[in-house]
């Protein structure tokens, strides 16, 4: 099993090297990167291209890593039992399997991504080490032993949002997807938009970049804003010279609420162009004649 990447995902060849030694050595591979880098998107299409099933648990601040074993629902079968319904009887009807459960019952190797760990409490991770290594849990309620048929490939996302534990990063193998270069930022956008004009595509990349560059702003836009951007763009038919435009008062490009996402980025873009306009400062006038 080797992932090359798809038709509709750009994978570099270092990002493909981690994948497929992620899955030779069978250790779950632990993707950080900034928001919009393709993280999740990665796990869709090993799927794809690997032609296996898709488990998916996202991760939120108040997930346990119980959850993603199993829960068992004692209130409804205390409830049950007190009205008289047969189900009561059998424990297993009150247990609802976790994603972990899933991959490791699933009849063909699945994918399994664990979606933003970094959301969870500091333990989660921790909590999922022995499952995770001996590929196996053991269910209390039932007395049996959940064992994998088959060892998933497990993908773990990560916004870097809080430092993971070192016994858990050990069993890992990590990959950090850099922010695309302006070449592979073409070809991102070459597969989503095929046929758009290369003119846009090279003006708004200049700006886009430009505005990454510029200090101090709290949220720089992502690959994803740039996709939504550039089909703005080309809805609204705007005029490349738009963003050709060197006047200091369009210093803010146009449609720019695609890329910027707050209103301290939108302040210091507006700051920027008055700053730029006093050190332009009026047309001075020739002499009097």
């Amino acid at each position: 099993m080797r992932f090359e990447g798809t038709e509709n995902y750009v994978a570099t060849e270092d990002l493909r090297v981690a994948v497929n030694a992620a899955i030779q050595l069978e250790r779950p591979l632990l993707i950080k990167g900034e928001p919009g880098t393709g993280k999740t998107v990665l796990a869709v299409e090993v799927a794809k291209a690997l032609g296996c099933e898709l488990i998916e648990w996202h991760i939120k601040s108040t997930t346990k890593a119980a959850q993603g074993l199993y829960e068992y629902d004692a209130v409804s079968r205390l409830r049950d039992g007190q009205m008289g319904e047969e189900r009561a009887k059998d424990v297993k009807n009150y247990i609802k399997k976790g994603k972990l459960w899933e991959a490791f019952t699933a009849k063909k190797r699945p994918i399994l991504l664990i979606d933003e760990i970094d959301k969870a409490d500091i333990e989660f991770p921790n909590d999922l080490l022995q499952e995770l290594d001996r590929m196996e849990f053991y269910v209390y309620e039932t007395d049996e032993t959940v064992k994998a048929k088959q060892r998933p490939i497990v993908i773990i996302t990560s916004n870097n949002e809080k430092e993971l534990p070192d016994a858990f990063l050990r069993r890992c193998f990590f990959h950090f997807i850099k922010f695309p270069d302006e070449q592979t930022m073409k070809d991102i956008v070459d597969v989503h938009y095929p046929g758009i004009k290369e003119k846009l595509v090279s003006d708004a990349l200049t700006t886009f970049y430009s505005m990454r560059e510029v200090p101090g702003m709290k949220k720089k836009p992502s690959t994803s804003e740039l996709l939504d951007w550039l089909k703005l763009l080309m809805n609204e038919d705007v005029d490349l010279e738009t963003l050709r435009e060197q006047d200091p008062e369009k210093l803010t490009p146009p449609l720019h609420g695609a890329l910027l996402k707050n209103e301290q980025d939108v302040a210091l873009f507006e700051r920027l162009a008055f700053l730029n306009r006093r050190q332009s400062g009026p047309t001075p006038r020739g002499p009097a004649g």
